[in-house]
Order: structure tokens, then C-alpha cells, then sequence
């Protein structure tokens, strides 16, 4: 377990620094806000949620590790949202986009779903 909350804390620090990051310069957002926000940040908060609860083994999340690893999938989701030209408060409950990632197999439909981003790679 206490490798579990290692990589929790990493995640949230990360979260934490990515969100300072688009708040304080807001022009400057990530080349790929998918990669960065998505893939390389909810999702491996998500998935870790993902692992924990489906993997060998069942990881019992202490108060703490689940408030930060939701703290940091929402950080990463408002950097998201912010990078795509949409403005908003995240809150999303992690079960919910864990259970979201299972069921779409994709985080971006996960990030899309609960943002409300528009798909940026559909044809206009």
C-alpha cells in the first residue's frame, strides 16, 4: 500500500503543478492538451483508481489518497477544458470516470464525456 500512495502522491504534486501552470498563463496551454491532460494525467490517476479496485489485489484508498488522486484527475480535467477553450469548475467523482473508462476503453471520450469539450477531431 504504501507503494500505492507514493504514486498517488506523485500524481497529485504533478496535478498540482500543471494546474499552477494553466492558471497562470492561460495563452500558453499544453502543444497537446489531450497527451498531456488527458492521457499522461486523469487517465493515469484514473487508471490507478482502475487497478485498484480490479487488479490482483484490492487497494483500500485512505481518505486522503482518494481525495487526492480525485483532486488531481479534476486538476488535470480543468487544464483540459481550459486548454480547449472551455471554462469549468471540475467535480467529477473519480468512481464515475473510472467506471466511464471501462465502459469507452478511451480516455479522451472519458475527458469529453465529463468536460462537455466538444470532439475536436470529428469533422465539422
Amino acid at each position: 500500500m504504501e507503494r500505492t500512495g507514493a504514486r498517488v502522491l506523485a500524481l497529485a504534486r504533478q496535478a498540482e503543478r500543471d494546474r499552477e501552470r494553466c492558471e497562470s498563463s492561460p495563452g500558453e496551454a499544453a502543444d497537446d492538451p489531450e497527451r498531456t491532460y488527458l492521457r499522461e494525467g486523469a487517465g493515469r490517476a484514473i487508471w490507478l483508481y482502475v487497478e485498484g479496485r480490479t487488479g490482483g489485489r484490492f487497494v483500500q484508498f485512505s481518505p486522503a489518497e482518494y481525495d487526492a488522486l480525485e483532486g488531481a484527475m479534476n486538476d488535470w480535467l480543468a487544464c483540459y477544458a481550459r486548454a480547449t477553450g472551455v471554462e469549468l469548475d471540475a467535480s467529477f467523482s473519480l468512481r464515475t470516470a473510472a467506471e466511464l473508462l471501462l465502459e469507452t476503453r478511451n480516455v479522451h471520450d472519458v475527458g469529453q464525456l465529463l468536460t462537455g469539450v466538444p470532439d475536436r477531431t470529428a469533422d465539422p
